[in-house]
């Protein structure tokens, strides 16, 4: 993955925190930072989602540097501030279900863990944070496609803290001059993303069974839909947030996504195909919290960060089978 940068300034004397960069994105923001030369690359990671062999690969360089520590803790936030240039923060505990379960655990690290980073960022004078949203933030809105200005009601206290993010953002940039740039992720799915867990996603699930010649559960009839995007996209938002310079950049809201939907069934039987099996799904009762439909305009994310998404949901689902199968197959 990143064959060409997605930035075109010089970051050899830069420094960048990736909070949450032992996890799923975080870690494939860390790689690309490292393959194009950042002068430091510093990762917080509490390492409760997070895994220790995602940033295994660069621990012994001397560019990057690993912090175990919580940004439920105010001191570890400032601390691992210091020095700072620019701040990607992927740090949270997600799932729509494990924040219905456990909402005051969702609130410590979504609510709590965001404003003591945002105010550790502020502190350290950093030139700008760019935070992971989630398109759950659009809650019982039925609106297609998906336009930042246009929200619902929450669904769930996932979608809530992401909103409450947001809302802390605009405030924080309003009254301290901070630049924030907020990224509305839609089904990010890809390389180190784990299948195992309660609460893993729906790609990972499925091809964790489809590897194991086992029967996926379906939530609902699936036809519901999502605008699935691989994760490379992610990482080319956030490094453009961090750096787009087009007047009106920061302190805005961008959805994040590849903009085409596609139902979970489709998603499974595509997968089946592209696996070589026979294994029907198993469909369920739906399950509570989730929206039916997702997907999303891009349109200001391409304007204002010159987001352009390269890498689409089938050739996406190719690159991942095959880490998957290398990492998580039945010989493993």
């Amino acid at each position: 993955m990143y064959l060409t940068p997605f930035h075109a300034i010089d970051i050899s004397n830069s420094t960048f925190l990736i909070t949450g960069g032992a996890g799923f994105v975080g870690s494939n923001i860390a790689e690309y930072l490292i393959k194009f030369g950042a002068g430091k690359v510093r990762v917080l990671d509490n390492l409760s989602e997070g895994k220790l062999q995602n940033i295994e690969p660069f621990l012994d360089l001397p560019n990057f540097e690993f912090i175990n520590g919580d940004i439920s803790n105010s001191e570890t936030c400032q601390k691992a501030c210091e020095g700072i240039d620019y701040i990607t923060h992927q740090a949270a505990l997600g799932s729509v279900p494990r924040s219905l379960e456990t909402p005051l655990l969702t609130n410590e690290a979504n609510v709590t863990g965001f404003l003591n980073m945002l105010t550790a960022a502020k502190d350290a004078k950093v030139k700008r944070f760019v935070y992971a949203s989630s398109s759950s933030v659009y809650g019982d809105s039925l609106k297609l496609p998906k336009v930042e200005e246009h929200i619902g009601a929450p669904l769930s206290p996932y979608a809530a803290s992401k909103f409450v993010n947001e809302v802390y953002a605009g405030v924080y940039a309003l009254n301290y001059g901070i630049e924030v740039v907020g990224l509305r992720y839609f089904n990010i799915f890809g390389p180190n993303q784990k299948p195992d867990g309660p609460y893993a996603a729906v790609i990972p699930l499925f091809m964790d069974a489809l590897l194991k010649g086992k029967s996926p559960f379906i939530n609902g009839d699936g036809e519901q839909s999502r605008d699935f995007t691989f994760v490379e996209n992610a990482v080319q938002a956030n490094i453009r947030g961090m750096f787009s310079q087009v007047p009106g950049a920061s302190n805005r809201v961008y959805n994040i996504a590849f903009g085409e939907k596609t139902t979970v069934n489709q998603l499974y039987f595509d997968l089946k195909d592209l696996v070589g099996s026979e294994v029907n799904p198993t469909y369920r009762d739906p399950r509570k919290g989730d929206v039916q439909d997702s997907l999303a305009d891009i349109s200001k994310a391409k304007a204002y960060l010159g987001y352009n998404p390269q890498v689409s949901i089938k050739d996406g689902l190719e690159v991942t089978l095959k880490w998957f199968a290398a990492n998580y197959g039945p010989t493993r």
